[in-house]
């Protein structure tokens, strides 16, 4: 019997789970997310599932954990300093193709040398000029290099990555070792991306091992990557650019785990943000163009996943236009009123009393805001500062806050830079006054739906005649905003196979009448044609609605709160090995395989030498990471065309494919 720990850390939550043998939930815990310290929440999440279960720590055979890290780090623009050299590109390449906006100041340097399309060098690379560079460089936590068609030929990469470390000591990360795919700049980008987290990753990895061991637990610990798949903690830390989206992919492991669907929509609701992504045959889609985060687009292979702003502690908008109004959700996130009134009972409670019995209702009613803790913010204009001064660290009513008008565009700058808080009607509120959750305090809630419902229509009539009225009203938005997302991922599927755009086709009036299927002169019916996974703490109070609004199974499984969590320890390891033969005269098939190349006279063997070599290095990359009981299968994409009656070779792509079971401990 193996018992396996997953741990996931979320924006909110850290969720911990156990599991026996892959085949049961002896038992899951949550801990606030530590942002200062992620290390933290993990200790406290993976304390509390031991408490909570019969497990003893030296019972542990395997430690995964999936993250945001990376993820985050990247959106919110985090990382180390680092440098770039950048070989055999045109000049004028680092500001045409966006780097010098992506280094923003970091160095870099443009050298000779590089290969071609062929994999021939096209001039020497010049280790002189380079060595003078990297002794002059300060302050850089680790270096990218990125060299023309390295993929083809990795010599001049590898050259300057061992003079590095040799000068430096400091990580090097190679484009090619990142990346099989051609596209230089793309590469390079990656390759930059992948040194800024590297120090921020491996400390959260040191850290978290630091916690696991202290709790007694010495099982290897392993990390999802952001296809799905699980990697050493090794090489994470070498390549930590592998872990964006490992949140999401974790969550479609786990969901599969959960339910055995192998085609489904999976759609992970948390407080923030709403994740949707595709399962097909048992495997997340993964997207072709590789992992988009926050203005990036990288080189690496991830879940292809549409995230919108939508979650439990979304803002509710008010919409005053036509007749009746109507609300709005996110996309930013507030903290719920009640969850404020568990930290501030009285303020809360007596500004929401005297609110609602004022004689007209105010934009401001129902909202609170304080100063987030930790260092002034710099560089502010006055102000600015005049109102960031005037905040304290507890909550204050806004209406008690804001002087003027003009204060609104204040706050919403203070806002952007993440200095204050804002505490609002959210779905949340509804969700506790309707009885579906019970952590926080009822009455504020009730209260704050109450407040909301005062503000006035078009017609002069109150937005919801009780907080009953208020309540059924946000849910039902957010049914509807839930659904739409889901719809414009399918449709965005449907259509790519046809050619077609599917801009606004979720919210078309005609499929709008099929969900309710309409009968008129037209017979309408519309839905999806395929199961939703609702996932996330609140899917069991919001999703029953989603799935009888589209027409579909609505799959909610027991443990889907903490389904990142499972899919982090349920996942295989798969490595990925690619190479290439290229005819770059006739008779030549050339092969590159990222060790060199190799020119053969005969297709058939530079295909079998190269499928060889791919072979070897995946299951090498596999048994490395911890790979047991390993399987093999083989992608191959072969070009040939019609010349003079005869087939002419192009070119061949092959990729070695080797996954299995993480190893664990006896």
């Amino acid at each position: 019997m193996a018992v396996l720990l997953g741990v996931d850390t979320g924006g909110t939550f850290t969720d911990a789970v156990l599991l026996r043998d892959e085949t049961e939930v002896i038992a899951s815990a949550k801990s606030l997310t530590t942002r200062a310290d992620l290390a933290e929440g993990i200790g406290k999440a993976v304390a509390a599932v031991l408490a909570a279960s019969q497990v003893k720590p030296e019972e542990i055979a395997m430690a995964s954990l999936s993250t945001t890290l990376a993820t985050n780090a990247l959106v919110e623009g985090q990382g180390g300093r680092v440098a770039l050299v950048y070989i055999g590109f045109r000049p004028g390449d680092l500001i045409r193709h966006g780097l010098s906006e992506v280094l923003a100041g970091d160095p870099a340097i443009e050298l000779p040398g590089g290969h071609d399309h062929a994999g021939s060098e096209q001039q020497p690379l010049d280790l002189r000029a380079l060595q003078s560079w990297i002794e002059a460089q300060t302050g850089v936590s680790a270096f990218a290099v990125a060299g023309q068609f390295a993929t083809r030929n990795a010599a001049h990469e590898e050259a300057a990555s061992q003079l590095i470390r040799a000068v430096s000591g400091k990580p090097v990360s190679a484009s090619h070792q990142l990346s099989s795919k051609l596209n230089g700049p793309k590469r390079a980008l990656t390759s930059v991306l992948n040194a800024r987290l590297i120090g921020m990753i491996d400390g959260l990895i040191e850290r978290a091992s630091f916690k696991l061991t202290a709790l007694g637990i010495l099982a290897p610990l392993m990390v999802v990557r952001g296809d799905g798949a699980l990697i050493s903690a090794q090489l994470a830390r070498d390549k930590p650019i592998e872990t964006i989206l490992s949140g999401p992919a974790a969550s479609l492991v786990g969901a599969r785990w959960l339910t055995g669907e192998k085609t489904a929509l999976v759609s992970d609701i948390g407080g923030t943000t709403t994740d949707i992504a595709v399962l097909r045959n048992g495997q997340p889609a993964l997207d072709p163009q590789g992992a988009q985060v926050g203005p990036y687009r990288t080189m690496v292979e991830a879940v292809a996943m549409r995230t919108s702003g939508l979650g439990g502690d979304s803002e509710v908008h008010f919409l005053s236009e036509g007749l009746q109004g109507g609300v709005l959700l996110g996309p930013k996130r507030v903290l719920p009123i009640c969850l404020a009134a568990m930290e501030a009972p009285d303020l809360v409670h007596d500004a929401l009393d005297r609110q609602l019995h004022t004689a007209l209702p105010s934009e401001y009613d129902g909202r609170f805001v304080r100063r987030l803790s930790g260092p002034a913010m710099q560089g502010l204009q006055s102000r600015d500062l005049a109102l960031y001064q005037r905040l304290t660290l507890d909550f204050q009513p806004l209406d008690r806050v804001l002087k003027s008008r003009l204060e609104q565009q204040v706050l919403r700058r203070l806002l952007s830079r993440g200095g204050v808080q804002i505490a609002a009607l959210t779905p949340s509120d509804a969700s506790h006054f309707l009885g579906a959750s019970q952590l926080w305090d009822r009455g504020a809630a009730q209260k704050a739906l109450s407040v909301f419902g005062r503000r006035r229509t078009g017609a002069g009539q109150r937005l919801a005649k009780n907080p009953q009225d208020m309540a059924d009203m946000i849910i039902d938005q957010l049914t509807r905003q839930t659904s739409t997302a889901l719809l414009d991922v399918a449709f965005a599927e449907e259509t790519q196979s046809f050619g077609l755009a599917s801009q606004d086709l979720a919210g078309h009036i005609l499929l709008e009448r099929g969900l309710s299927g309409h009968r008129g002169l037209i017979k309408l019916d519309a839905g999806l044609n395929l199961p939703v996974v609702g996932l996330g703490a609140s899917a069991p109070s919001y999703y029953p609605a989603v799935g009888a609004r589209l027409n579909c199974p609505m799959l909610i499984p027991q443990h889907g709160d903490v389904a990142n969590a499972i899919g982090a320890v349920v996942g295989q390891i798969t490595m990925r090995a690619s190479g290439t033969v290229t005819a770059p005269t006739e008779g030549v098939f050339r092969v590159h395989s990222g060790v060199g190349t190799q020119d053969f006279t005969q297709e058939t063997l530079a295909l079998e030498t190269l499928e060889q070599i791919l072979r070897d290095q995946a299951i090498a990359q596999a048994k490395a990471a911890g790979a047991d009981a390993l399987e093999l299968s083989w992608q191959r994409d072969i070009s040939k065309t019609q010349a003079e009656n005869r087939m002419v070779f192009i070119e061949a792509r092959l990729t070695a494919v080797v996954s299995g079971r993480p190893r664990i401990t006896a």
